[in-house]
């Protein structure tokens, strides 16, 4: 079965045939990439809908271009759905990504030079916590937070010693590699303390907070950015949940302060996800992705894998391949050979170059979207033990005869878990 239209094939058969490829591949690999999921059908049809033909710039019943009457009503569906499934009282969900969410953060409420402060990119925080390499490191005057070298954990009392002999504008919580719960009450005292403004960034946990299976920074946190795919399942955009007093100005952050008119097709795409994460099985799913990556920690803790902070709390899981003698490159490069789709990470206090890092970072809810639990897990864990073992003996003959015989495997396994969207 194919999901590419006969349209497409017909009209461009090059781009259909790689579209049709991608498709295979997907279908025949266990994606491992904790930012990665798979979207219903019902958000694939509507995220390739002839709302893409159609310009807004504005917001709903403030237009710059006429004919919304149609866009409007999905716009206002889309902010309700995620204003009544997070239980936040403002929601604008027309940023193209999470980057440009964040961004509009900044402009909202600090000025250039301002302090603002994150954790750590290296530790686990996002570039746009602030990181030196984007622009808001260059425009701000930003300072990290780290995790404790032997923990692998943030320290609320490092984070407010911080805080107090800084004083930023800006607090970051959330990154994109952190495998435990994130206290946002904590967070929220210390933000208090020195008058800032607490930022959650649940791009990643934004699933497992709608279905209950991590704490919500709802009430805590000022301002809450999140991506709409990774756990939420939903298509490539994001949104920004604000408190009331930071409504008017995020929303003109967003526009005209930071973009023009919205991708109303992955509006829309948004509105069927939300729809499907206010349905009582998603709970469910939320919460067998947190089994999943424990069971996913445990089996790979019990083969020697060293894990940041000791396990997991969440869908995401980080290792440190140092023990056992290859990179986290390398690792992940074989290990997509043979079927298992992950990506290198740094690993904290990393002693290896960013391209060339020392860890590998998982993540369950693409695995757990296609119906597969723990016995699974485990499967996957002996099939990562065998690739890194194999690799770290440096035998290429050894390593091609251990990828074709574990693809072989995880094919037989992916054959028996349709893919949604497509199967």
């Amino acid at each position: 079965m194919t999901a590419t239209p006969n349209h497409l094939r017909s009209v461009d058969p090059q781009l259909a045939g790689l579209i049709t490829a991608e498709e295979a591949r997907q279908r025949d690999t266990l994606k491992l990439i904790a930012s990665e999921n798979y979207v219903s059908a019902a958000v694939l049809e509507a995220s390739g809908t002839v709302l893409t033909n159609k310009y807004s710039e504005g917001y709903a019943g403030r237009r710059y271009y006429e004919g919304q009457q149609v866009i409007d009503q999905i716009e206002t569906l889309a902010v309700d759905r995620a204003k009544a499934l997070f239980g936040t009282e403002h929601a604008n969900v027309q940023p193209y990504s999470g980057s440009p969410a964040n961004l509009a953060v900044y402009l909202a409420v600090a000025k250039p030079g301002d302090t603002v402060m994150g954790m750590a990119l290296p530790m686990g925080g996002h570039l746009t916590h602030g990181w030196s390499v984007s622009a808001t490191g260059r425009w701000f005057n930003a300072v990290h937070y780290d995790v404790g070298r032997e923990t692998g954990r943030v320290d609320m009392d490092e984070v407010r010693d911080l805080a107090r002999r800084e004083r930023p504008t800006l607090i970051f919580c959330g990154g994109t590699a952190i495998p435990r719960v994130i206290d946002f009450p904590a967070f929220a005292e210390i933000a208090r303390e020195v008058g800032a403004v607490l930022v959650a960034d649940i791009a990643h946990i934004a699933g497992l907070v709608a279905g209950g299976a991590h704490p919500s920074p709802v009430g805590h946190a000022d301002i809450i950015t999140t991506t709409t795919h990774k756990t939420l399942r939903g298509p490539r955009g994001a949104m920004i949940m604000a408190a009331p007093e930071h409504a008017k100005a995020i929303d003109k952050a967003v526009f005209p302060g930071l973009q023009g008119g919205p991708h109303n097709h992955t509006t829309a795409g948004i509105a069927v996800a939300l729809h499907e994460a206010a349905q009582p099985g998603f709970a469910d799913y939320a919460h067998q992705i947190v089994a999943n990556a424990r069971a996913l920690a445990e089996e790979l803790q019990a083969r020697g894998f060293d894990l940041i902070s000791g396990g997991t709390d969440n869908h995401l899981i980080l290792i440190d391949l140092t023990s056992k003698g290859v990179g986290g490159k390398p690792a992940a490069q074989i290990l997509d050979q043979a079927g298992l789709e992950a990506n290198y990470n740094t690993v904290p206090y990393d002693t290896r170059k960013p391209f060339d890092p020392s860890g590998l970072r998982l993540g369950t809810a693409a695995l757990t979207s296609r119906g597969m639990a723990e016995p699974e897990m485990r499967e996957v864990a002996r099939w990562m033990d065998e690739i890194v073992s194999t690799l770290a003996g440096d035998d290429t003959e050894a390593v091609e005869k251990a990828v074709a015989r574990v693809h072989g495997e995880v094919s037989e396994l992916t054959g028996r878990f349709p893919v949604p969207g497509l199967d």
